[in-house]
């Protein structure tokens, strides 16, 4: 059967409408090396999504839940899969992402903006694996081709001494890392946060750098913070604020000491064209698991783009398959700047058990191969649990 869709660029195209029939989940935990502040234990939880269509064609999607990030858990991942999204999204076509986003916000009801963006990203990269399996195409070529053929990595440096920052930068620069990004902000000290951004740039004054305070300052502190940030060489400053205090935002943006990045808050185009009205900040610092995946995250690079904003790449430690969709997602949006994903710093065999995709040194090559171009092993697929299937035969 035939069906005419609307592709990410808005362009109108014919495809051959192989709907799902069956959905499949699975928990994978990634080892971690080190210690980084938003993970409680020595694993990355993730949930694994398995679409399979009429045909029998399989596509794969990761949702990468961190509940110090965010308020979605690994269980309530799960439970939402299993007994709201998936059912939503039985015989649906996996090309058609907005009649898919339309569904999953059906079943779970954005409030100030999509509701479980996290769980609902499994089932869109999933979606763009399988439409690309099913075309042969790669995800950045779905979202409309891609500019770049390998994204360029900034290494995290968060640690509450000087002495623990000064061997991470060592540890970065061993592997060719040269541009770093910073956690700063409580329960640091905004004095210690300045001892910390003046290593960095003293120990690396070529590289690309900037600072991301996860939403723990106020408004006086950032206002004050921020021109010394930009003394120091900092380009961005990112998440200084919640992202709710938006005539804080516009306080900080208009002071114009460095750029001001939004993430946390940064969810769909819906409430960025709002914020850019509200001329809130100066970019985005971007991560394709917090938008719900990556039909909301190509709309807000096309915001951005238009309204001559800055793109910044983040993302949350992710393991493979959602770290290959983050590079898809960059490679489309023509980045410029080193990309603050950090699986592979913080993630046993740098992200991925694929060897063709691993990074080297601060290069992360963008998969080539259909859909997200991602090979799992047998044993990740292994014992998979149908949580929705198709009983009867679709109707034609």
């Amino acid at each position: 059967m035939t069906a005419i869709i609307e592709g990410p660029g808005n362009e109108r195209m014919a495809a051959e409408m192989a709907r799902i029939t069956r959905v499949d989940i699975k928990r994978l935990d990634y080892p971690l090396l080190g210690e980084f502040k938003f993970f409680k234990s020595g694993a990355r939880p993730s949930m694994l999504v398995r679409l399979t269509d009429e045909n029998g064609v399989e596509g794969f999607g990761q949702s990468v839940p961190v509940e110090t990030w965010t308020y979605e858990t690994i269980e309530s991942v799960e439970t939402t899969l299993r007994l709201y999204l998936a059912p939503a999204i039985l015989g649906a076509d996996p090309t058609d992402l907005s009649d898919i986003h339309a569904r999953m916000e059906r079943a779970i009801r954005p409030s100030f903006s999509v509701g479980q963006p996290l769980c609902k990203a499994g089932i869109d990269l999933a979606c763009y694996d399988l439409w690309g399996k099913q075309t042969g195409k790669s995800v950045s070529d779905l979202l409309g081709g891609a500019r770049k053929k390998q994204i360029k990595l900034s290494w995290t440096v968060q640690s509450p001494t000087l002495a623990g920052a000064e061997k991470q930068l060592q540890a970065g620069r061993s592997l060719g890392y040269d541009s770093f990004n910073i956690k700063v902000g409580y329960p640091q000290t905004p004095a210690y946060d300045l001892e910390l951004v003046r290593t960095v740039t003293a120990f690396a004054p070529n590289g690309f750098h900037w600072c991301d305070a996860n939403t723990t300052y106020d408004l006086d502190t950032a206002l004050k913070i921020a021109p010394r940030l930009a003394d120091l060489g900092l380009k961005g400053l990112e998440s200084p604020l919640p992202p709710n205090r938006i005539r804080a935002y516009q306080t900080l943006k208009r002071q114009g000491a460095l750029p001001i990045l939004m993430d946390e808050g940064i969810v769909s185009p819906v409430e960025v064209a709002e914020f850019i009205a509200l001329d809130m900040f100066d970019g985005i610092a971007m991560k394709v698991a917090r938008c719900g995946g990556l039909w909301n995250a190509a709309g807000i690079a096309r915001l951005l783009e238009e309204n001559s904003l800055l793109l910044f790449a983040s993302g949350l430690t992710d393991p493979e398959l959602s770290m290959a969709a983050t590079a898809h997602f960059f490679a489309f949006a023509g980045l410029d700047l080193p990309a603050a994903v950090n699986g592979p710093q913080y993630l046993a065999d740098r992200g991925t058990v694929d060897p063709a995709f691993r990074p080297r040194g601060d290069v992360m090559q963008v998969p080539t191969g259909p859909g997200l171009g991602i090979e799992l092993p047998k044993a990740a697929r292994a014992s998979m649990t149908t949580v929705a299937e198709a009983r009867e035969a679709l109707p034609a």
